[in-house]
């Protein structure tokens, strides 16, 4: 599967740094809602925390 993020998101998504957007783009995630994208990103600062 490959990740997704709905065209609406776009902009918010580019915004994001390279190695942020690469590592969302690892995770094979479909995001269509601003809340999608929040949870894949507060999930990578959990795991930065661990």
């Amino acid at each position: 599967m490959a990740s997704y993020v709905a065209p609406g998101l776009q902009d918010k998504f580019e915004s994001l740094s390279t190695e942020l957007k690469n590592c969302i783009l690892e995770r094979n995630v479909r995001i269509n809602t601003l809340q999608d994208l929040i949870n894949v990103l507060e999930q990578i600062v959990k795991e930065g925390e661990s």
